[in-house]
């Protein structure tokens, strides 16, 4: 069976949408004829993808790349006002952006690489998700936070930092749904 989506109109912010589920992600959204913002910290890689978005795209939209750093509150600020100020709006908001560091417990460094795993999977979507409500809720727009079945099961290996991330990550999911859908009419979903 065949599924076609019309997102023709909308404007959809992809984060770690320079390679991955990012980058399929926002190439299903431009072939659905939405806008596409491809963002990531390699330009040549955000470059490629957004040409293939443009590709695909049915009416040849040109994609907006962001090129940034998604641990920066500056690179995430540049974003929101790089997508508002070129497409007027946000509708959708995907929070793909991911790290999975390995690290002991045991090790000097494992508390180093636990910040690190926390603020790219969790600390900077809660940045954006905040940093973008005033625009979604114009649109009763859409955020999907990319998650993982490493959620709901334990960690082992030196994978908990990465575990950790996305049960907080769901946890966070839930509260904006309830929090921002009726308030702002904005709807707030994870996909694992």
């Amino acid at each position: 069976m065949s599924v076609t989506y019309d997102f023709t109109g909308k404007v959809a912010l992809i984060t770690g949408s320079s390679s991955g589920i990012g980058a399929a992600t926002a190439q299903l959204f431009a072939k659905s004829g939405a806008n596409v913002v491809v963002t990531g910290r390699n330009a040549d890689r955000v470059a490629k993808v957004a040409k293939q978005c443009t590709d695909v795209s049915p009416k040849q939209l040109t994609a907006l790349e962001v090129v940034g750093d998604l641990n920066k509150q500056e690179d995430c600020d540049r974003l929101i006002q790089t997508t508002v100020q070129t497409f007027g709006k946000i509708d959708i908001l995907v929070n793909n952006v991911g790290l999975g560091n390995r690290a002991d417990v045991t090790k000097e460094d494992y508390f180093q690489k636990f910040q690190n795993v926390m603020q790219t999977n969790l600390n900077s979507v809660v940045y954006l998700t905040h940093k973008s409500v005033e625009h979604l809720a114009k649109t009763n727009g859409n955020i999907i936070n990319i998650s993982s079945v490493a959620s709901k099961v334990s960690g082992g290996n030196g994978a908990s930092p990465y575990h950790i991330s996305k049960a907080a990550l769901d946890m966070f999911t839930k509260c904006m749904a309830a929090e921002l859908g009726p308030k702002h009419h904005i709807r707030v979903n994870s996909v694992k």
